[in-house]
């Protein structure tokens, strides 16, 4: 059948149900998976002291669903053609509930790990697959407003993940970040077999000519893994002075380049790297890439400074990210309605510089003595640019494609966002460490006894301290030593003044780009290119 055959039959078929109930239903199940990428943070040394585990190794519970998850997404493509669609969701829906479960009864840590991995197989197949049931049961006009509600979940739920997990984890159990998918997961399950159904085209494509890509999943997962344990492992193992993480470098370089040959040439792949010729796709993943750097290096940043400088507990430091959620909540619907104004670039661009002026902005008001109120303010500049990123980026990615495509497109899409996750947390993770350092050895310099300005401070500390008991010597190691906390404080806050310019320079190199992008007509979404 040709393409124009399918986007006829496309535009001609409508849903049987209310398209918003099932972007509702679609969007419950996209949002629990997210949630589960980010709820057992806080909840691993809990973990490790249940299951008699170090830190260290319980760290493996986030980095053995994100290895697994991240294999999964941009292949579900082709496994959505393969099985169907609502098939592959269902399928995907049970697999993840029901390693939920085993997840929150598991025995040991070995036990967990593997319930981990087939955790985020299962999850990684709900994101995608809920964009492109979004993609195709809404008219072009109104995509913009589904991707909202979508957007919603991607760009929420990692915020709310780590406190929800806290506060389940310090009043019941870690078991129990777990146990709550169940409930949601039986209900969408139902829903969706209940309320989804694919499209004419999908059901005639379904398993049609589709042959087993060896290779390329095989190359997909040893690259893929390697990747993501590299980015995980590699600042705690000190990159490439590590034989572990340089090995992982190699591999992954190798399979990853290895896989895009294979893929271009191969006549049935399981990702469809030829739809990069597409400029407006390749660009729209490069940015999606970039939102999701964006997106958590913000969302690590913050409570980490809050809680390593300024001594917040894990609560507190969610209590102030929780107002940029909110702001997010009711900016979304409100990025929807303007796609159907103004053209998706043009959205697209004024994020970007939003973003790169918020990260700035963040660069003049992070200091040891900013107060919540301040902290609070400063997130919410930092995630009004993020609403009007990820719904246009979304929109423009489906110029031009066709909509037998749309599996593929949401599976790359999201895998891009992900990735783009992963490797912003190992930026600003390697950043912070290695700019505290240099900027603790900068400051260390100047505090020479020699230095009257040092002198006088650590006369002051140590008469002080003498007068309240201590001896002349204790008094002066003190005095000492409570100086050189204070430099390393600062130090670190230097260095994430640093990381914060970094993202802001990141941010304006895309908002040049937006411009490359072709435009849509607005009010037939992403579909028609505008002259």
């Amino acid at each position: 059948m040709t393409t124009a055959a399918l986007t006829l039959d496309q535009d001609i078929w409508q849903p049987k149900y209310n398209p918003w109930l099932i972007a509702g239903v679609v969007s419950l199940a996209a949002f629990m998976e997210v949630l589960d990428t980010s709820i057992a943070n806080v909840a691993l040394p809990y973990i490790a002291g249940s299951l008699g585990a170090s830190n260290d190794q319980s760290t493996w519970v986030l980095t053995s669903y994100l290895v697994s998850n991240a294999i999964i997404l941009p292949m579900t493509g082709w496994l959505a053609g393969a099985v169907g669609r609502k098939r592959f969701f269902t399928i995907c829906l049970a697999v993840f509930t029901v390693s939920s479960l085993l997840c929150g009864f598991a025995p040991s840590l070995g036990f967990l790990l593997l319930f981990r991995v087939l955790q985020g197989a299962g999850g990684g197949g709900l994101q995608p697959m809920a964009q492109a049931i979004l993609a195709d049961t809404f008219p072009p006009e109104k995509r913009g407003l589904a991707f909202a509600l979508y957007g919603i979940t991607a760009v929420t739920a990692p915020t709310i993940g780590p406190t929800l997990g806290g506060w389940i984890t310090f009043n019941y159990s870690w078991r129990w970040i777990f146990f709550i998918n169940l409930p949601v997961g039986i209900m969408t399950w139902f829903l969706v077999r209940r309320f989804v159904e694919d499209p004419p085209y999908l059901r005639r494509l379904k398993g049609a000519g589709v042959k087993l890509d060896y290779v390329g999943i095989a190359l997909l997962a040893i690259g893929i893994g390697a990747l993501q344990i590299l980015l995980d492992k590699g600042q705690e193992d000190d990159w490439f002075g590590s034989r572990f993480i340089t090995t992982l470098v190699i591999t992954a370089a190798v399979c990853l380049i290895s896989l895009a040959i294979w893929e271009w040439f191969h006549k049935a792949p399981i990702i469809d790297v030829q739809m990069f010729k597409n400029f407006n796709f390749a660009g729209s993943s490069l940015m999606m890439f970039m939102l999701g750097i964006l997106l958590f290096s913000s969302l690590v940043m913050m409570p980490l400074f809050l809680q390593t400088l300024l001594g917040y507990t894990s609560e507190i430091a969610g209590l102030a990210l929780s107002a940029g959620g909110l702001v997010l909540l009711f900016e979304m619907p409100v990025v929807g309605q303007l796609t159907t104004k103004f053209q998706a670039r043009y959205l697209i661009a004024f994020g970007w510089v939003a973003l790169s002026l918020a990260m700035y902005y963040s660069t003049k008001r992070i200091d040891l003595q900013i107060s919540f109120s301040a902290a609070t303010w400063l997130r919410i500049a930092q995630v009004i640019g993020l609403g009007f990123l990820f719904v246009p980026i979304s929109l423009v990615a489906y110029i031009g494609i066709a909509p037998e495509k749309n599996n593929a497109v949401a599976g790359i899409i999201n895998f891009m966002r992900n990735m783009g996750s992963s490797v912003g947390t190992s930026i600003v993770t390697t950043l912070i460490a290695r700019r505290s350092q240099f900027h603790q050895f900068r400051l260390v310099e100047k505090a020479r006894v020699d230095n009257p300005n040092f002198a006088n401070v650590a006369h002051g500390l140590s008469q002080h301290f003498m007068s309240s008991g201590l001896g002349r010597h204790e008094a002066l190691a003190t005095a000492y030593a409570q100086i050189y906390q204070s430099l390393q404080a600062e130090g670190a806050s230097l260095a994430y003044i640093d990381t914060f310019m970094f993202l802001a320079v990141a941010a304006g190199v895309m908002f040049f780009l937006s411009f490359m992008l072709k435009g849509n007509d607005p009010r037939g979404g992403g579909v028609r290119i505008a002259e």
